[in-house]
């Protein structure tokens, strides 16, 4: 273990417009030295859903390397922890190699990462499992959920490296009324999506939890709606373009956009703020 050093460090929110309304992500921009047990022990100490590390790049096609911690282990990628490190390596003083875009490189591979008014955006990755739950597990989630099988309109692997699964019901009041049991699906990455009333702000309601990574709910789950944006949109059960709320039951008010290009690749947007800034010692 290497002796402790002041390392610059930030907090960002993410998917929100109101500071402290979206879901935070601790980023040590400079994790150079440090072993995989020390990341993880920050994790487990700063108890967000993820805590982030920058480190040079392995290609030259990136901008910055990424490492992605939860409480309990590292994740190949994950959508808020992309964005908001991305945030804070700019706020650094990141240079990015191409002036139209940013190249994070991570476990799952090369992320490509926007930015535009106020806003950033990544490009979902592939999925590395999709199609329908098998039976026995959905009967487990819909069990956990405390529902009817007749409640679920659809459902579908959106697996892009953390495990994702997702059910849909058919509003948004339901997935907010879930009251879920998650001693049920102790090992589950599950999501609950809902439609909201025709001519809302937002078109669909999101809630995601993940006992599976020690996060029993997330405020706001950038992966998850990656995958479910490509899903909804490639098989026309939503726009092109729309909008999800989530983090209304946890006292947030987390706002994600979604935008499918005529080529298929879904962009997954919100706002990023800096919240915090200074010094780690690690």
């Amino acid at each position: 273990m290497t002796m402790p050093r002041t390392r610059p460090f930030m907090q960002v929110d993410v998917f929100s417009t109101i500071p402290y309304r979206g879901n935070p992500v601790a980023v040590v921009l400079d994790g150079t030295d440090l072993g995989e047990e020390e990341m993880q022990g920050l994790a487990r100490w700063t108890n967000l859903s993820e805590t982030t590390f920058v480190l040079p790049p392995t290609t030259e096609e990136a901008d910055y390397r990424l490492r992605i911690f939860t409480p309990q282990g590292e994740l190949p990628f994950a959508g808020h922890p992309t964005l908001g490190s991305a945030r804070a390596w700019l706020d650094d003083g990141g240079k990015p190699r191409h002036a139209d875009r940013i190249v994070q490189e991570c476990a799952a591979g090369l992320v490509t990462v926007r930015r535009g008014d106020g806003t950033l955006s990544f490009a979902a990755p592939p999925r590395v499992r999709d199609g329908a739950l098998d039976d026995a597990y959905l009967e487990r989630i819909i069990a956990a959920f405390g529902i009817t099988r007749d409640r679920v309109l659809a459902h579908q692997w959106v697996d892009n490296g953390p495990g994702w699964a997702v059910v849909r019901l058919a509003t948004a009041e339901e997935v907010l009324a879930l009251e879920p049991d998650l001693s049920l699906i102790p090992t589950a990455m599950v999501g609950a999506i809902g439609a909201h009333p025709e001519g809302s702000e937002h078109h669909l309601e999101m809630r995601t939890f993940a006992p599976g990574a020690g996060v029993p709910e997330d405020p706001a789950c950038g992966s998850m709606n990656a995958g479910v944006g490509q899903w909804l949109t490639a098989t026309g059960a939503a726009p092109s373009t729309y909008r999800v709320s989530q983090g209304a039951r946890l006292g947030r008010a987390a706002s994600i956009g979604i935008n499918a290009d005529a080529d298929g690749t879904v962009w997954v947007s919100g706002a990023a703020t800096v919240c915090v800034r200074g010094g780690i010692a690690l």
